[in-house]
């Protein structure tokens, strides 16, 4: 187990409380596992407070229709808002939750190396957490205008790194690993004096696959993974420039307004 906080204290809108305490008490109930991820998690395990305004509740994507099905029957309304990572479950027209079963942009589904032995006790119910591995590998990736959780990954690293699975991050992003490579250099910017906490063998091998590249020559197909960051902050490249889409996120997608 990680080395959470002893009592993480958290800010939720006041109004909600309620809405979290059924929430938790019906999915402890309806058997399916699940996460508790976002500000609660990242909480638990760094100690840095800040208001959240919802659950994030992770699950693998199989379970995701049994959730939804379980609250419907109980009178909840239910919405898949995007098939392809994330579903809500609303109590009213204001309180809602979200169901997340894989990251946004399809690269990474949570699976049952997500799941692990830490927990904390919030709203009155003990629910276990996203581990350490887990909660960076859902952060690795949100790098858009409006939001980017590079400080969310250097904390978790600073304060968690004995805890880390580095080998089964690396596997995970795999195909990724330039994304990866770039966290941990922010990482060493950000904490000179703690360089050590990410393994040497990692660095090392991900060093040895950049040398490597570097005379390999261009791909031959041109594609912009830019909106594996952010769909909206690439459309030019898409729309203008030629280069191919790896997401299919469409360019017209509604984005949440930013407040």
């Amino acid at each position: 187990m990680s080395d959470t906080v002893a009592e993480p204290a958290f800010e939720p809108p006041p109004e909600a409380m309620a809405f979290y305490e059924e929430s938790l008490r019906l999915l402890k109930e309806s058997g399916v596992p699940f996460l508790l991820s976002g500000t609660y998690a990242v909480t638990a395990y760094t100690g840095i407070r800040r208001p959240t305004k919802d659950l994030d509740v992770f699950c693998k994507p199989g379970d995701y229709p049994r959730i939804l099905a379980f609250f419907q029957a109980r009178g909840y309304r239910t919405d898949v808002e995007d098939e392809r990572w994330i579903a809500k479950v609303w109590k009213d027209d204001k309180h809602f939750f979200d169901v997340i079963f894989a990251m946004s942009n399809g690269t990474i589904a949570v699976s049952d190396s997500w799941f692990g032995e830490d927990r904390i006790t919030i709203y009155g119910h003990e629910v276990t957490i996203t581990p350490p591995t887990a909660l960076i590998l859902s952060k690795v990736f949100i790098q858009d205008r409006y939001r980017y959780d590079g400080a969310d990954v250097n904390h978790v690293i600073l304060k968690q790194s004995d805890a880390i699975d580095w080998k089964s991050m690396l596997d995970q992003m795999d195909l990724y690993w330039e994304v990866l490579m770039a966290h941990l250099l922010n990482f060493r910017f950000a904490y000179p004096t703690e360089r050590g906490r990410v393994p040497a063998w990692l660095m090392t091998e991900l060093l040895e696959r950049l040398q490597a590249q570097v005379d390999l020559p261009a791909p031959r197909v041109r594609v912009c993974r830019g909106r594996l960051f952010s769909p909206r902050d690439y459309i030019a490249d898409i729309t203008e420039w030629g280069f191919g889409d790896v997401v299919g996120k469409g360019l017209e997608e509604r984005h949440d307004p930013v407040v």
